[in-house]
């Protein structure tokens, strides 16, 4: 792999997109440090060094690179875009001209393209006024008594909101540049960049107070898993198709045989983030109760990563979770009547209904082991917690954590390789 980059820097043309696509993510981590105006920065470290919960808050903040509680300019992050792409995603399935828009190709998708924007100029908006808000009374951390606000005025509160929001379409557009113009995929990277920026500097806090040999088992795990990961987004069930010969005019097309790559974890890291989601949003509204409430102490008490009430929600939730995304992404219908409308079949299956109900079968199997592999890498590092006695602000890195760096890793390697590939490939033709 080490390889492959030093001869992509060797290549001008790869050289100029990788140093491109480096100083995106470094214009982007500097907007992650730049406070918003009206924000108090020492009261914020502050009040962060006495932020001892997990809640919906600290979800977010992965995916921003700690610029969220630090309320930058970048408070918001990748998460606004995350959230309208999915919703997008997802009103595929009750609105049909979604639908429609979808399979219309190319202009289909840049229409879609456009609302994902709208919408998430609309959740920056709202996220926006959400966090100050909190942020204004107090909420945001409930155990320090600091105000993080310099200005409480109406006027800033209106002008932290439109800084916010503008910086969340910011990010969006460096995520469309490195896209266009660099390597890899835009968004994916610049979450990949937030998640890997936070990692030393947790690893550090643990070895200087809980000791260095914590450090070790945690890179260990952390390696097991990438190679576990790295191993089942490979894997993939193919499902051999044969295309009919037929005749068009005066020539034959057809008599190919392909096949339908399946992955085992078809669902990606949605499932994950939507458990997880989910069961913080108990917390998040516990702090608003009062702490002497006898359902607030329960929440308190069994929504922690270390009790077994937690660990089972999260786990079914995950399970069903992949079970619906993969429902969604992958129509065996809609495969099935693509197939015959081209003349293909899987040998052994008539066209059209038999071959949908035979890979309606093989999906749900897929899927249930691509759904318990999701459960196991998503528990295993809150199960860490227990015998490291770790607290849930302190663990480097989660099941969301490792899927997206190693999928996003993964993905930007074959992406270099093909295009040396494609340069190799130009200069042996000239």
């Amino acid at each position: 792999m080490l390889g492959g980059f030093v001869q992509a820097f060797r290549t001008p043309d790869l050289r100029r997109k990788l140093l491109f696509t480096l100083l995106i993510m470094a214009v982007f981590r500097l907007g992650t440090v730049i406070p918003t105006p009206g924000v108090s920065t020492p009261n914020v470290r502050t009040c962060l060094a006495q932020q001892d919960q997990t809640s919906l808050l600290d979800l977010v903040n992965l995916f921003s690179g700690g610029a969220l509680l630090q309320l930058s300019v970048f408070a918001l992050g990748i998460m606004p875009y995350i959230t309208a792409s999915i919703i997008i995603q997802l009103l595929r399935v009750v609105i049909p001209r979604f639908d429609d828009l979808h399979k219309e190709g190319q202009t289909g998708q840049s229409k879609l393209t456009q609302y994902t924007r709208y919408l998430t100029i609309f959740l920056g908006v709202l996220q926006s006024t959400t966090m100050i808000s909190l942020a204004r009374s107090g909420n945001m951390f409930p155990n320090c008594s600091e105000s993080i606000l310099a200005d409480d005025s109406w006027w800033m509160f209106l002008i932290m909101i439109l800084i916010m929001t503008a910086g969340t379409a910011v990010i969006m557009w460096f995520g469309e540049l490195i896209t266009e113009h660099g390597i890899g995929n835009g968004m994916s990277l610049l979450i990949f960049t937030s998640i890997i920026a936070r990692l030393p500097a947790q690893l550090m806090t643990i070895g200087q107070s809980g000791g260095w040999g914590k450090v070790a088992w945690i890179v260990l795990m952390i390696l097991v898993l990438a190679v576990v990961v790295v191993f089942v987004e490979q894997a993939q069930r193919r499902i051999p198709v044969q295309y009919a010969k037929r005749m068009v005019g005066r020539r034959m097309y057809g008599g190919s045989t392909t096949y339908i790559p399946l992955k085992i974890n078809m669902s990606g890291v949605i499932p994950v983030i939507f458990a997880s989601s989910l069961l913080a949003i108990g917390p998040m509204i516990a702090n608003f109760g009062s702490s002497t409430a006898s359902w607030v102490q329960w929440i308190q008490s069994h929504f922690t990563q270390t009790s077994w009430v937690y660990l089972t929600i999260y786990g079914l939730l995950t399970l069903g979770f992949a079970f619906f995304y993969t429902s969604i992404t992958f129509n065996p219908d809609e495969v099935a009547d693509n197939m015959k409308r081209y003349g293909g079949f899987i040998p052994g299956y008539r066209a059209g209904r038999p071959t949908a109900e035979y890979l309606r079968y093989v999906i749900n199997r897929i899927t249930t082991a691509g759904a318990l592999y999701l459960v196991i890498v998503a528990l295993v590092p809150s199960l860490m917690m227990i015998p490291l006695n770790l607290e849930a602000n302190q663990l480097p890195f989660g099941g969301t954590t490792l899927l997206i760096i190693v999928g996003v890793g993964l993905q930007t390697v074959k992406e270099i390789n093909t295009q040396l590939q494609q340069h190799h490939y130009e200069g042996f033709l000239r």
